[in-house]
C-alpha cells in the first residue's frame, strides 16, 4: 500500500506541472509569472514533504522572492502581452 506522503507528494507535484502548463499557455505576462509563482510553491512544498527544509528555504526566496521580481522589472521594461505569429 502506497504511503500517505508519498500520495501527497505525488498530487503537489502534479499541481506544480498544471501550473507550469497554464503559465506557458498564458499570453499575459504577468498572468503567466504569477502562475509560476504557484507552480514555485507546490515544487518547494514537494521539496518539504521530502524533509528537505534548507532546499524548502532557498528555493522560495529565489524562485518566488528574487526570480518574481527580476521578471516584473523586465516586463515593465518591455510589452506585457505577448504577441503571436
Amino acid at each position: 500500500m502506497i504511503e500517505l506522503h508519498l500520495l501527497i507528494l505525488a498530487i503537489v507535484v502534479s499541481f506544480g506541472f498544471v501550473f507550469s502548463y497554464l503559465a506557458m499557455k498564458e499570453h499575459d505576462l504577468l498572468k503567466a509569472l504569477a502562475l509560476s509563482s504557484v507552480q514555485s510553491t507546490f515544487f518547494a512544498l514537494g521539496f518539504y514533504i521530502l524533509a528537505a527544509p534548507d532546499i524548502v528555504l532557498a528555493y522560495l526566496a529565489i524562485a518566488v522572492g528574487v526570480y518574481t521580481a527580476l521578471v516584473i522589472l523586465a516586463i515593465s521594461k518591455t510589452e506585457r502581452y505577448e504577441v503571436g505569429e
